[in-house]
């Protein structure tokens, strides 16, 4: 995809068809106005709610869990039963968040799972049965959008251009940025069909041998550089080469934990984190190499990232060949507060 994605400086100010006033609880019933943005990613649920602050936003309530909604997707081209089931279920406890916290405006996105789906609209309206939530699937370029005006406060100062990554499930958003103005300007962007979830499954193999583990690695290696090329194609050389990175998304969360020796996730430690880039790239071939059950033993991963850390630590890397930096900087932030900052400017809020 290499159409030009729209400006950010300019705030949306139509999101009156899209963010939705809460059916949960009637203004009036709220002492003061808060917020709620809710990502639904082809791997993980993710919720915010929040208050306007001076200096941005307070959070109120938060949410996670991995429920795999794009698993099997890459070979079937649909949501399965037990993927939708576990999507619901996560967003049950959203819903009840929602209405325990008198949400006055949600915003629920739904991302590259939902988009690709044979069956993703009748499995949104399903959610919208089931749980009252109403959920808008955006187009790539919102999704990356989105991002920026989530994390892009944490890029470090600098001349020049500079690139946002976010490492999805089904997907991986590059966004070349302005950073000139008071907010960034986009110069250009791509999103790939590769994140952690479709890269692991549309290049199986026999991951018992480290033969077969770099074997996998290569491959994976090898197909997003084949998809990152043509946006790389059209990028100065000089630009690439004195760029500042930075990333959101769980794959640079746990590798920038790794990389720390961290005993168990601290998001106060990551989140801002600026990373020497071969640091990262170590990390990355590091856990390429270890077989399932050695990843599974290292705290900040375990079960639940154990199978698809390995793809995300590919893809990390071809952005690296990409944009040789010396540095990269990690967001522990991203479409959830790019929701938020956006509803609370379009009332007002700075």
């Amino acid at each position: 995809m290499t159409a030009a994605m729209a400006d950010l400086a300019p705030l949306p100010m139509q999101p009156d068809s899209r963010a939705r006033t809460a059916p949960y609880a009637p203004a009036s019933q709220a002492p003061r106005r808060t917020y709620g943005a809710l990502d639904l990613g082809t791997n993980n649920c993710r919720l915010l709610i929040a208050r306007p602050a001076p200096q941005g936003f307070i959070i109120v309530d938060a949410f996670s869990r991995i429920v795999r909604l794009g698993e099997g997707l890459a070979t079937t081209g649909r949501l399965s039963d037990a993927a939708m089931d576990r999507a619901v279920s996560a967003l049950r406890i959203c819903g009840d968040k929602l209405r325990r916290r008198h949400v006055h405006i949600c915003r629920s996105v739904a991302t590259e799972a939902c988009r690709r789906a044979s069956n993703g609209a009748a499995f949104v309206e399903r959610v919208r049965r089931e749980t009252g939530i109403a959920i808008d699937i955006i187009p790539a370029e919102e999704e990356a959008r989105l991002a920026v005006m989530g994390c892009h406060v944490l890029l470090e100062e600098g001349d020049g251009p500079a690139l946002i990554f976010d490492i999805g499930g089904g997907s991986t958003e590059l966004v070349l940025v302005d950073t000139s103005g008071p907010l960034p300007k986009t110069l250009d962007w791509y999103s790939a069909p590769w994140g952690v979830v479709s890269l692991t499954e549309i290049e199986p193999g026999d991951a018992s041998t480290s033969e077969g583990r770099l074997d996998i690695y290569t491959r994976m290696r090898g197909r997003v550089n084949d998809s990152f090329s043509a946006f790389a194609a059209r990028l100065p050389r000089a630009a690439r080469e004195h760029m500042r990175l930075l990333g959101t998304s769980g794959t640079v969360t746990t590798l920038a934990s790794v990389h720390l020796g961290l005993p168990s996730y601290d998001r106060s430690a990551v989140d801002g984190l600026i990373v020497p880039a071969d640091s990262m790239r170590g990390v990355s071939q590091m856990l390429s190499r270890m077989s399932h059950a050695e990843r599974v033993e290292l705290p900040c991963i375990g079960h639940e990232r154990a199978d698809l850390v390995v793809a995300g630590c590919a893809i990390l890397e071809s952005i690296l060949d990409i944009f040789p930096a010396e540095r990269l900087g990690v967001a522990d932030r991203g479409i959830r507060e790019g929701i938020l900052r956006t509803l609370m400017a379009r009332d007002g809020f700075a």
